[in-house]
């Protein structure tokens, strides 16, 4: 176990448990020099206890880059809870989470991430101060999918030579919130748009509003496209469907899309172009996060407009330097880092 946190960077790991509203969860949290940890708290089941520990922990490193990128007064976090086959109330189980980060005093900041919801950070904000994105706040998917947006067409830019995405072939994976307000806004665009989903209600209404063409999950990224844009699935580009890959870059809105660090490389030595989605996702985490300090809201306007920018420069970097993205901005995130523990 202290092997696995000296490899991911973290301080700090807390395992809990409470019986009575059936909680079973872990938080990993790195150093500490910019602020609190924002930790995104995951609800979803897990069958191995290990690799369950071995995600966190590389989520809240992508977090720690994600904040330090970001220019954010928060160090990284993550937090899954494990989601039980049966559970007597959800509400309970997330009361009983919110008790726990009040014991933690600050230390870790909770916030909505997969599996969980607005509604989960009102059940979590009735026993602690140290919560964000809860619902009278607004809903923070609108300001994921800008910020993807964004990325998108720079994206296209530094691939395909433009940033019009009239015409081009997309293929949307996961039609969530995000998920489906990002289809909107590529539909609005004027692409042709494929999507794949498990909800075959979403599906529908895809086809039905935004004239998308529905696929099998597997055969949408096997697909001929101009640009693939995963929004669902942790660790959904494994080696097998990177070598099956048929598109010209790839943009999305989920943390962790890599099974493996090295694939990067792999797209990379393909010619298929990566924006690292710690650098790219985290339009919703900018709601959330300046919601919590009070920012206003041209602050949230300003930094939007920022996501773009920064994924440009560091495709230019990419570039010049003959090797990934992914490579160029874990190397900014670091040396950050690194400045804030000097400090």
């Amino acid at each position: 176990m202290f092997r696995q946190m000296q490899s991911s960077g973290a301080q700090a790991l807390h395992l809990v448990q409470d019986p009575r509203s059936g909680l079973q969860a872990i938080i990993a949290v790195q150093p500490g020099q910019r602020g609190p940890a924002l930790a995104g708290c995951s609800y979803l089941p897990w069958e191995d206890e290990y690799q369950a520990l071995q995600r966190t922990l590389q989520r809240a490193r992508s977090m720690s880059y994600r904040t330090a990128l970001a220019g954010l007064p928060f160090s990284g976090g993550h937090a899954w809870l494990r989601r039980p086959a049966h559970v007597r109330s959800r509400a309970e189980l997330f009361e009983a989470f919110g008790r726990v980060l009040d014991e933690l005093s600050g230390r870790v900041v909770g916030i909505a991430d997969e599996g969980s919801s607005c509604a989960d950070m009102d059940c979590l904000a009735q026993y602690t101060r140290y919560v964000g994105g809860i619902s009278a706040q607004g809903e923070p998917a609108l300001h994921g999918a800008l910020g993807v947006f964004a990325a998108i067409r720079a994206t296209a830019m530094a691939r395909l030579g433009s940033d019009d995405l009239s015409g081009l072939r997309v293929a949307v994976h996961g039609l969530d919130d995000l998920g489906w307000a990002l289809a909107a806004q590529l539909a609005a665009a004027g692409v042709e748009l494929l999507v794949s989903d498990a909800d075959a209600g979403r599906l529908e209404l895809a086809q039905d509003e935004l004239g998308a063409r529905v696929l099998e999950s597997e055969v949408l990224l096997a697909s001929p496209c101009d640009l693939l844009v995963p929004c669902s699935g942790q660790g959904l580009l494994d080696s097998r469907r990177v070598a099956g890959l048929r598109c010209a870059a790839v943009a999305g809105a989920v943390d962790g899309l890599l099974a493996a660090p090295e694939l990067a490389e792999e797209l990379a030595a393909r010619g298929i172009l990566l924006a690292p989605d710690f650098v790219i996702n985290i339009g919703a985490l900018l709601h959330t996060a300046l919601h919590y300090l009070g920012e206003p809201a041209s602050r949230l306007t300003a930094e939007l407009a920022q996501i773009g920018l920064r994924l440009t420069d560091i495709y230019a970097q990419a570039q010049a330097h003959n090797c990934s993205p992914t490579r160029i901005a874990v190397a900014r995130a670091e040396a950050l880092l690194h400045g804030a523990a000097q400090q």
